[in-house]
């Protein structure tokens, strides 16, 4: 089913089903994926961070950026290895529920949301989902929609106690969903993950990645499904230990 589908039944899964318990493989998601939004931090425990974009014509031709670094914050107490990405190196925190962490890995940048209706389709490619008053996040572990998205005006039962809702936060204005932890998700191990519109240079975030909100839109813009993209994640040090081996630019 596919994120069009799961609206009309008012529920988005977040995410694509990429990462699972057992672990992911990096290179066929990288051999896949024609843009790549890749984000490194100086540190497990830095809450800044610096984001470029590459793109290439096809799987075989050779990365090539298309902009310069731009700042970015992360979550507040740094990142940790997401789901998927648990043995990829004895170094690092693995991401829990509630930790203020953003996730380390490789993970789709599938869906963007928004406070307003999509006037304009040419301006945004990827699958669009209007923000409701009614729209949560639902971050509660003991909840059938763990890691999703819901209208939960529209759910047969609301079997949570604790979400984001999303319509109150003005950061969410613009943002896209990470498809971190999403099918099946694996309770405990972080939920709602997004990029979304920052707080400034000296914020940081609950464990979502966040800029500057005109360089945001300009990424939004550019993201292709047709180009599968995705968000690289990690600290400088693995970004260098892991870039031959997982075919990174």
């Amino acid at each position: 089913m596919n994120h069009r589908s799961r609206l009309a039944l008012a529920v988005l899964v977040v995410g694509t089903g990429c990462q699972q318990q057992t672990g992911v493989s990096p290179r066929p998601l990288i051999n896949g994926s024609e843009q790549l939004v890749v984000v490194t931090t100086p540190d497990w425990s830095s809450t800044t961070g610096s984001m470029r974009r590459f793109e290439r014509a096809n799987s075989t031709s050779a990365w090539q950026s298309i902009d310069q670094p731009e700042p970015v914050v992360v979550g507040r107490t740094g990142i940790a290895w997401g789901v998927g990405f648990d043995s990829v190196s004895s170094d690092g925190p693995h991401k829990k529920e509630g930790d203020g962490k953003s996730p380390a890995g490789i993970f789709p940048l599938d869906t963007v949301f928004g406070f307003t209706p999509l006037t304009s389709p040419q301006s945004v490619r990827l699958p669009y989902v209007q923000l409701l008053p009614t729209t949560d996040c639902v971050d509660d572990v003991a909840s059938s929609h763990y890691n999703t998205v819901v209208d939960r005006a529209s759910v047969a039962q609301v079997d949570w106690s604790s979400a984001e809702h999303m319509r109150q936060v003005g950061q969410y204005e613009i943002g896209v969903i990470v498809g971190y932890n999403a099918i099946p998700p694996v309770k405990g191990r972080g939920s709602c993950i997004f990029l979304h519109i920052w707080s400034g240079p000296e914020s940081h975030t609950a464990g979502c990645t966040a800029f500057d909100e005109e360089k945001l839109r300009e990424v939004i813009k550019w993201l292709d499904p047709k180009k599968r993209p995705l968000l690289v994640q990690l600290t400088l040090q693995d970004y260098s230990n892991l870039r031959t081996r997982w075919m990174l630019p």
